[in-house]
């Protein structure tokens, strides 16, 4: 077992058996999908011509009747109505919502985002006010960060906050942008400067004189949601509706869009096994040449790659999902010092939800894409769902943070936990020349124990390009250098993804279920794929930072470690492909 924590999986091995996998859901779990299920499939889809077109009254009921049922408070702990359930059952519930449309964007946007700041970060007070309505559906929420001059750039927000002399009052003024859920929301967490210094967050409600919204958004996709700008001129807040401390709205914001990230993954591997599901059933029905379209290799092969990477992506998102329920378990925020806890508990694993966010949402545009194609012409006609997944995906690499704003999360955040001693990297570069040097293993004969040596290599690859940016690009000069660093963000979210299948076809492997061999070679087509990525990047890297005679010494390491014999490609997919079109779709959970 390697180091723990954020980051660790980098730096040495993991245990399959620590592992939260699929297939470790328990019946309650099992049963909270199957009700999340039959709610989409009975409440809303039967409306969805009406949800698209913005019947937003309609929306608002189902968000109500989800209320009633639980659906809007599994991260609520009991005491404020909500279900209490672990962080495995919320993520699957995000994920088993998808086929909802924008519903599941309205429902998402208002129990994570929207809710769990208060949730989490609240006081007594707050949280006894505002959470059970939240919960029952009686109140709705929204989440204001963006603004028409800040995006990604999130501290640099100009809407202020002026305590008034009698200090019971908050006077706020300015303009949030893309504001989901907007049109309807009765709560708005609201970001503000205090003075236009200090960052802070605050509780606004909808009646509050000189709060008012613009136009509805017209966009690309999700046209079913609520877009608007959020408009308070003169809004004059009660100093109890402050969030959190003065100047801290940071950590607010910054830790529920770390949880936002992850949720986000869930939703998008729901997408892209419905998106996979649409493409097989259409491929067994449409005939060509005098036999159905799905018996076409090229076709299985694509079938066969999208599969492999909703398996990685589905695989990372619940060992995320375990690794934060272990790490919040038992706090709740509900006093200042508890508050902190919560906060360092989702900061400890930021990195591992940023890769989440943008592998799966990339994961969801393949899925997308190659679901258009595999449609031909009828995928581009409005009348087949595959058309509006391909529309409604792409936001997804831009919400909760743009994948290139994530990208340099990455190595940002490994290399400020590595100067503060949170993480050992430092340490594991120093050893990494000797170990460069060691014989390679050779394998056991276990299952997926080849592809073990390979990620063991892969993050050797790692180090070694991380290890020489760091070695020769100053400290304060690696900000200028975003190409490296997201070429090193590629290498840590190929190998988490990778590592994530395999550790759950090893946990799974000697069941004798019948999906055993789908899944060890959904590990093995992704770890070979992973290790050519690793290998083109790390030259990336070594390429924009050495030259000459240290390049080439540099680059036959590179060969060496990355030096297998190839996988039969072909076989595999073959074999995956067989197994996806039978089962109709995604082969597993």
């Amino acid at each position: 077992m390697g180091a723990a924590g954020g980051g660790a999986f980098l730096l040495g091995d993991t245990s399959p058996e620590g592992v939260f996998t699929p297939e470790d859901f328990t019946e309650e779990h099992r049963m909270i999908a199957e009700m999340t299920e039959q709610f989409v499939e009975q409440e809303v889809r039967p409306h969805d011509d009406r949800l698209e077109a913005q019947d937003f009254t309609l929306l608002v009921g189902l968000l109500r009747k989800a209320g009633e049922l639980g659906l809007l408070g599994a991260d609520v702990p009991e005491e404020y109505g909500g279900s209490g359930l672990d962080k495995v059952a919320s993520t699957l519930l995000t994920e088993k919502l998808v086929k909802a449309g924008s519903f599941a964007l309205s429902h998402g946007a208002h129990t994570g985002i929207g809710s769990l700041p208060i949730v989490l970060f609240g006081t007594e007070e707050q949280k006894r006010r505002y959470v059970p309505d939240l919960v029952s559906g009686r109140k709705l929420a929204a989440y204001c960060l963006t603004e028409p001059s800040s995006g990604s750039d999130a501290l640099g927000a100009r809407t202020t906050a002026v305590l008034d002399e009698a200090g019971t009052h908050y006077t706020l003024n300015g303009t949030k942008q893309f504001i989901t859920n907007a049109g309807f929301a009765d709560l708005f967490i609201v970001y503000a400067k205090i003075d236009g210094k200090q960052f802070s967050a605050f509780i606004v409600e909808r009646e509050y004189e000189g709060v008012s919204t613009g136009p509805e958004e017209k966009k690309m996709g999700i046209k079913g949601s609520s877009t608007r700008a959020l408009i308070l001129d003169n809004v004059r807040v009660p100093a109890e509706n402050l969030l959190g401390e003065p100047g801290r709205g940071h950590v607010i914001a910054f830790n529920i869009l770390n949880i936002g990230r992850y949720k986000l993954a869930a939703g998008c591997v729901g997408s892209s096994k419905w998106a996979l599901q649409l493409a097989v059933e259409y491929a067994r029905n449409r005939r060509q040449f005098g036999r159905p379209i799905a018996d076409f290799p090229l076709l299985r092969q694509k079938m066969a790659d999208v599969y492999a990477r909703i398996y990685a992506a589905e695989s990372m998102v619940y060992r995320t999902a375990g690794l934060i329920e272990g790490a919040l378990s038992g706090l709740s925020g509900a006093d200042a010092a508890d508050a902190k806890q919560v906060a360092r508990a989702i900061e400890e694993y930021a990195l591992e939800c940023s890769i989440n966010k943008v592998y799966a949402s990339e994961c969801l545009d393949f899925a997308a894409d190659e679901g258009v194609q595999i449609h031909g012409g009828y995928g581009y006609i409005q009348e087949y769902p595959i058309e509006r997944i391909y529309r409604d995906s792409r936001i997804n690499r831009i919400f909760e943070g743009t994948n290139e704003i994530n990208r340099l999360l990455i190595p940002d955040t490994l290399l400020k936990r590595a100067m503060k001693g949170r993480l050992p990297l430092l340490e594991t570069l120093e050893r990494l020349q000797s170990e460069l040097t060691e014989p390679r293993p050779e394998p056991d004969g276990t299952p997926l124990s080849e592809e073990g040596i390979m990620l063991q290599a892969g993050k050797r690859l790692f180090l070694l390009a991380g290890g020489t940016a760091v070695s020769r690009i100053p400290p304060d000069r690696l900000e200028q250098h975003q190409e490296v660093l997201a070429s090193l963000a590629d290498m840590a979210i190929a190998i988490y993804a990778a590592e994530s299948a395999w550790l759950r076809s090893r946990k799974a492997a000697g069941r004798g279920d019948r999906e055993e061999g789908v899944r060890l070679d959904a590990a093995r087509l992704i770890v070979a794929d992973t290790l050519e990525t690793l290998e083109q990047k790390a030259k990336t890297v070594l390429a924009a930072t050495l030259e000459g005679d240290a390049l080439r010494v540099q680059l036959g390491i590179v060969r060496r470690l990355a030096r297998f014999e190839p996988l039969n490609r072909v076989e595999v997919r073959r074999r995956i492909a067989a197994r996806v079109v039978e089962e109709g779709g995604y082969v597993g959970s």
